[in-house]
């Protein structure tokens, strides 16, 4: 058996050595890359530990959000056909701008009758107070034939006491023959004539009488109508001008105008078509004042209060864009309870279904004007609970 060469020892051991050297080398190297990269996790989780503690915690977000806005259903208060249609869908508009024109034909008529019908109130009343006047004449009137007819009855009276004396006395005077038959039927006759004369004058005084008693009446009827009034606050008038101003405002709601700034959307008024009282033609939608309601999941509402400010982004726009505002309101109900059909979960099976409540956001003005939303978009908002 040949002796092994001792260079062949020695080069193996070298070779031996160099392994070990380099795999101690190798795992030294590891030990150091392990150790940075648990520092660099721990420096991470630690950062996340505290950004969330300090910041993350007090975030709430979603996705669930889509803008909003207090639109205005533009509908005539009066029927009629439309003869002028000025605006389009997406025209901008302001308030105060004309939308559409109605015939206004049957609105003059009803003002021209209105003006009349015044006209004729105002001159019944003064009619009224001028027959006040002469009723009042009347009155004073009937009380000097009351004056007359009691002068009569005395001239009367004093005919018949004349009468009846002459008569009493030549009846004495008829027993000797001192008077002629002729004479007491002639002084007879007188009495009678003089008695009823002295009647129809007592008549005449109660007649006269009655006579003012309704002249009086008359008076007073009619005086109740105007005492205490004017032309202007009269009852009739005032009905009467009530109407005329029903009437031109009929006249004005054919002239069909916008009732905010905003942006016309989904008309529905043609040229020539007659639309009907309380028809929605068209909707406005003011994009300056669009809002956010974001939904979120009824556990995510703890802290949240209205006055914290939030940040949120628009798909249309992307995240390059942010917008900031403030929550200014809490609904009422979930959306599943104000739904049509409300959801009942009074049964055997049931299944916990996690809410979600909306929360109204409102922008700044300034940012909306800058980067204008439309209504129904999506949005991702951000709550700050920590902020006031």
């Amino acid at each position: 058996m040949a002796e092994a060469n001792p260079e062949d020892i020695q080069q193996a051991a070298a070779a031996e050595d160099e392994a070990a050297i380099r795999q101690a080398s190798q795992a030294a190297k590891r030990r150091i890359w392990l150790t940075r990269l648990a520092i660099v996790v721990a420096v991470v989780a630690l950062g996340y530990a505290l950004w969330y503690f300090l910041v993350g915690r007090n975030h709430i977000s979603t996705d669930n959000a889509y803008v909003n806005a207090e639109i205005a259903q533009v509908t005539p208060l009066i029927s009629g056909q439309a003869i002028e249609v000025r605006v389009k869908d997406t025209q901008a508009v302001k308030r105060g701008d004309i939308l559409v024109m109605l015939d206004p034909s049957n609105q003059k008529i009803a003002v021209a009758q209105a003006e009349a019908e015044l006209a004729e109130a105002r001159r019944k009343f003064r009619q009224t107070v001028a027959t006040n006047a002469s009723l009042s004449a009347q009155v004073q009137a009937r009380g000097a034939d009351i004056a007359q007819a009691q002068a009569q009855v005395t001239a009367a009276q004093a005919e018949f006491e004349k009468a009846r004396i002459d008569l009493q006395r030549r009846q004495a005077l008829s027993g000797n023959g001192a008077v002629s038959g002729e004479e007491l039927s002639s002084a007879r006759q007188a009495f009678e004539s003089t008695r009823a004369q002295l009647a129809r004058a007592q008549a005449g005084i109660a007649q006269a009488q009655a006579t003012r008693t309704a002249a009086q009446g008359e008076y007073e009827a009619n005086d109740a109508l105007v005492r205490g009034s004017r032309e202007d606050n009269d009852p009739a008038v005032q009905a009467a001008q009530a109407k005329l101003d029903a009437a031109r405002l009929d006249l004005q709601r054919a002239v069909i105008r916008a009732p905010i700034d905003g942006t016309v959307t989904k008309r529905q008024v043609q040229l020539g078509q007659r639309v009907a009282q309380g028809t929605p033609i068209m909707t406005i939608v003011p994009l300056n004042q669009v809002y956010i309601d974001a939904n979120f999941k009824e556990r995510q509402l703890k802290g949240v209060e209205v006055g914290m400010p939030a940040t949120a982004t628009a798909d249309i726009y992307g995240g390059s864009i942010t917008y900031h505002g403030k929550v200014t309101g809490i609904a009422g109900g979930t959306g599943a309870s104000m739904a049509l059909i409300p959801a009942q979960n009074a049964t055997g099976n049931w299944i916990k279904v996690v809410q979600r409540l909306p929360v109204r956001i409102e922008l700044d003005p300034k940012e909306l004007a800058a980067h204008p939303l439309r209504v129904g978009l999506s949005m991702e908002v951000e709550i700050d609970t920590a902020g006031k």
